[in-house]
């Protein structure tokens, strides 16, 4: 089944989202991210996905106190990326009661923290590849690289990754609709269960991302779809979305 990642985005303890990753285009939904946390899990989420932007933009965790509320404070497994840059940054998270922390610009520039992490967090290490279509973006998406994406995909296999969290950053925000091209490439790339993130608007968006699969021996579909914006502005709802993926 694939899960369904609601998502929360931190900047200055506030709850908002970013416009294809623009930290000029910001839109504030909440002062109380705990309250929206709260809120995803009485919907029944069973995963909430956390970005620290100040972190990912600087390496400095500047909302750890705010991630360690939500980890604390629902039985929703919390998944947090945002300047996780050293092994100290990651051990600083699972012990705020994070479940899986998210490993982004390092991961892409130093390979090694992630075996050296998935090693001492076994099942508990994801990575972050940030794209715009092929091309992938460190740093907050602020500085743009010369790595192809899947050939990114492909570095991990095999390093105990728990999961890698594909975002398309131009649709990121958007509400347009996510790239099913992209995401398809990747998850023929690997066998690592691939979570979705980027341009998800609509419930039809979610039921395609669904559908979304490797066909044949071994096939398999997305493991997750992460929602913001839509859900904040009342395109659907959290329940809408879990009873879309729900098993027939």
């Amino acid at each position: 089944m694939t899960e369904l990642y609601p998502a929360i985005d931190l900047r200055d303890g506030r709850a908002v989202r970013l416009l294809r990753g623009d930290y000029a285009a910001e839109t504030v939904y909440s002062d109380d991210p705990l309250s929206v946390a709260r809120s995803f899990e009485a919907a029944g989420a069973r995963w909430i996905h956390v970005v620290d932007l100040d972190a990912a933009r600087t390496g400095e965790a500047g909302n750890l106190e705010s991630v360690a509320a939500i980890a604390r404070s629902v039985r929703c497994a919390v998944e947090t990326g945002g300047g996780v840059r050293s092994v100290e940054a990651a051990e600083r998270l699972i012990d705020a009661g994070v479940a899986r922390v998210v490993v982004g610009t390092a991961a892409v520039e130093r390979p090694e923290l992630v075996a050296a992490l998935t090693a001492r967090y076994p099942g508990r290490v994801a990575v972050g590849l940030d794209a715009r279509g092929r091309q992938v973006a460190v740093k907050g998406w602020t500085e743009t690289t010369g790595a192809d994406l899947v050939d990114m995909a492909r570095r991990f296999e095999g390093e105990g990754v728990a999961a890698l969290i594909v975002t398309e950053i131009g649709r990121d925000g958007t509400m347009a609709g996510p790239d099913i091209d992209q995401l398809g490439a990747v998850l023929e790339a690997t066998t690592v269960d691939v979570i979705a993130s980027g341009g998800v608007g609509t419930l039809d968006d979610i039921r395609a991302l669904a559908r979304l699969g490797v066909v044949g021996p071994g096939g398999r579909s997305l493991a997750g779809i992460i929602v913001g914006r839509a859900i904040y502005e009342g395109r659907f709802t959290v329940e809408e979305a879990l009873a879309c993926l729900a098993p027939v």
